[in-house]
């Protein structure tokens, strides 16, 4: 009898409260049908059709591409054409310091007042350097897209590499090399490149620690001014209007110097055999092998990213919850029959040229032999006609 009181008496004390503030009294309408009074905007067609790319290349060389998707933010980004695969003996490890001093002190800007901006816009920004890129991004809501385009600008045009924040990176770089030794996944994928090839991919991406006793704001400056060309240089942007973009980077970067041709430098696959001791009670291998053609044979890349993720595989135990991850084909064959091995995933490194795949593994070193082998196994059997990817 009192469960039967509850509703009414629910229903009683809102109406009395709506009295009391003067509010109208509720009605009880459908959730199948629109409230009254209330416009709401068209829906969106069932087949929406992708946003066409745009691109036009100013006089001086940067290209300026967009997509303009629908929805309330925006993303542009710096995609320049550089990284260690550029470093000589001289500026080795400088695009890995370049990473840490994105962002800083520009000629029109002090940090704390780069940061206050960002802060007062809802602004999230990123850099990374890679072998042979280097990439700075801005992600905010559309409203707020000139304030970002400009002080992007900004950051990229008018660094100014103080020696006080070298210094200050400088040693927050060390202490991440010291570290790297704790992390062997990275260090492993670091090694690949280390002893795979010889040439410019062989180049460390991770500064070692006699480079950073070198590096200075002057040897910074240089190799900034001598890569960041603009004809190196794409300023991509989603979710914004392409002439839009195209008059703030006519007007903000058309005196940008194009710089003089630079040929990249070769690379050669070798192949190798790196061993590092370490205190650890597991054993972690990194397997790979050459894939040629790399990002410019775009349809050999996108294979080797589809057969990456169809072997998937990852830890022993799925951090994300049951099931997680338990699909793929090496969690399948490997995970859930040898369970020695902690670790056991598909790897990948693809650059413009060439790239790498194989397989990272976690075990106790008295299974390292045979963990091994079942890794081989698999990288056969994933390359031998009825034996694919398709065949669990």
């Amino acid at each position: 009898m009192l469960s039967g009181m509850l509703p009414r008496l629910r229903s009683s004390t809102t109406r009395a409260l709506r009295k009391l503030c003067g509010l109208a009294p509720a009605r009880d309408n459908s959730l199948l049908h629109p409230l009254p009074g209330l416009d709401l905007p068209p829906p969106l067609p069932d087949n929406l059709g992708r946003s066409p790319t745009r691109v036009t290349t100013l006089p001086n060389g940067i290209r300026v591409a967009t997509e303009d998707v629908p929805g309330p933010s925006a993303c542009i980004g710096f995609f320049v054409n550089s990284g260690s695969v550029y470093e000589s003996a001289e500026t080795t490890g400088v695009s890995y310091l370049l990473e840490k001093m994105a962002f800083k002190d520009t000629k029109h800007r002090g940090h704390r007042n780069l940061v206050h901006e960002l802060e007062l816009t809802g602004g999230n920004v990123g850099a990374s350097c890679s072998r042979e890129q280097m990439v700075y991004s801005y992600d905010t809501l559309k409203g707020f897209m000139p304030e970002a385009i400009e002080i992007l600008i900004d950051c990229m045009r008018n660094p100014l590499f103080l020696q006080e924040e070298v210094e200050r990176q400088l040693v927050l770089a060390r202490e991440e090399v010291q570290d790297l030794q704790k992390n062997p996944e990275r260090f492993l994928h670091e090694q690949l490149n280390l002893v795979g090839y010889s040439g410019a991919l062989a180049n460390p991406l991770i500064a070692p620690e006699d480079a950073l006793a070198r590096i200075n704001d002057k040897i910074i400056q240089k190799f900034y001014h001598e890569n960041y060309t603009a004809d190196r240089v794409v300023l991509a942007a989603s979710g914004v209007d392409h002439e839009s973009l195209l008059n703030y980077a006519e007007c903000l970067l058309n005196d940008w110097h194009k710089g003089s041709p630079v040929e990249k430098p070769k690379s050669t696959y070798v192949g190798g055999d790196s061993r590092h001791r370490a205190d650890s009670d597991m054993t972690h291998v990194a397997l790979a092998f050459e894939v040629p053609g790399g990002w410019l044979q775009e349809r050999d890349a996108t294979t080797m990213t589809v057969i990456q993720t169809l072997m998937g595989g990852g830890g022993s135990f799925s951090s994300g919850g049951p099931g997680k991850g338990m699909h793929s084909r090496l969690y399948l064959r490997v995970l859930n029959k040898y369970h020695s091995v902690q670790s056991f995933s598909a790897i990948s490194n693809i650059y413009d040229n060439t790239g790498l795949f194989g397989i990272y593994l976690t075990t106790p070193p008295d299974f390292v032999v045979k963990a091994v082998d079942v890794a081989i196994s698999e990288l056969i059997a994933v390359a031998t006609p009825g034996e694919g990817i398709l065949k669990i």
